[in-house]
């Protein structure tokens, strides 16, 4: 098992120890000695839930079978599982196990159970992945930025692309797509950008952002767009960043380069270990 993979183990273990306690996402990717925004990624990537969603699956499997035992108050079990008030968490509990809390007290109900995951690598055959560690000094971009959500990005981010090209496509090329960090939630802001020329000016409603010098792991994405480069991304969280030994993560940030319509590029910030 790799440092990754057992420290996204660290990770849940440390939410379990913890699932009636406030927990701060940049703590918990702390136990697995990443940066909050690629512990959600990489999260999101091998376990298919955002880390809020499993957690507050978690802790809703759990109060379900506190209540199950009819010894506890629902006041009291909402209050144990982080919830404010007791409508709130009544919905919550209704839309995951499909009755009330009041009705989860009553013997023979059906719950929900949702279990602990446990974090397991295997391999099924021998997948290449072809890639190239580059250098590149500090270069300035200019985009535009929205944000999105890891659950939706894969459906959204490409709207946002046809949005751009529909109504920006003169001011803006779109040599770039920069996916960039947002602490303290399940979303990201993604640039779609150019390099910047300052002559140029900065048209209203776009921004600048300066990519950082430094070693990348650059990974060819060839066919036809967006499958090609997404089916590259999983990859790289599923599979090679899991079993990397030689780099780990540098920075809260990665590029797509667009070089031509069948030919891009996935640049991730990386250092030796």
């Amino acid at each position: 098992m790799t440092g990754l993979v057992e420290g996204i183990s660290r990770a849940l273990a440390y939410i379990e120890d913890n699932i009636t306690r406030e927990l701060d996402p940049k703590e918990i990717a702390a136990k697995a000695f990443i940066s909050e925004f690629h512990f959600r990624r990489i999260f999101h990537s091998l376990c298919g839930y955002t880390l809020g969603e499993y957690i507050r699956c978690r802790r809703l499997s759990l109060a379900g079978q506190e209540l199950s035992l009819g010894e506890s108050k629902v006041i009291d079990v909402a209050v144990k599982y982080g919830y404010d008030s007791p409508d709130s968490f009544a919905k919550a509990f209704a839309k995951f196990h499909g009755i009330s809390p009041s009705a989860a007290k009553e013997k023979g109900r059906k719950l929900q159970t949702f279990m602990p995951l446990k974090i397991k690598l295997t391999l099924e055959g021998g997948t290449v992945m072809e890639y190239k560690i580059i250098e590149k000094p500090a270069f300035t971009v200019m985009g535009r930025k929205k944000s999105f959500s890891f659950e939706t990005s894969y459906q959204e981010i490409p709207k946002f692309w046809q949005e751009h090209m529909t109504l920006n496509s003169k001011e803006l090329m779109g040599m770039y797509g920069i996916c960039l960090g947002t602490y303290g939630q399940e979303s990201f802001d993604y640039i779609i950008a150019d390099n910047y020329i300052p002559q140029k000016g900065i048209p209203e409603g776009f921004i600048t952002w300066t990519v950082p010098a430094g070693t990348y792991a650059a990974f060819p994405c060839k066919g036809k767009l967006p499958e090609a480069l997404q089916n590259v991304n999983t990859k790289i969280w599923n599979e090679w960043m899991p079993n990397c030994k030689d780099y780990r993560l540098a920075g809260d940030y990665d590029l797509e380069v667009y070089l031509d319509e069948e030919y891009s590029e996935i640049w991730i910030p990386v250092e030796m270990v």
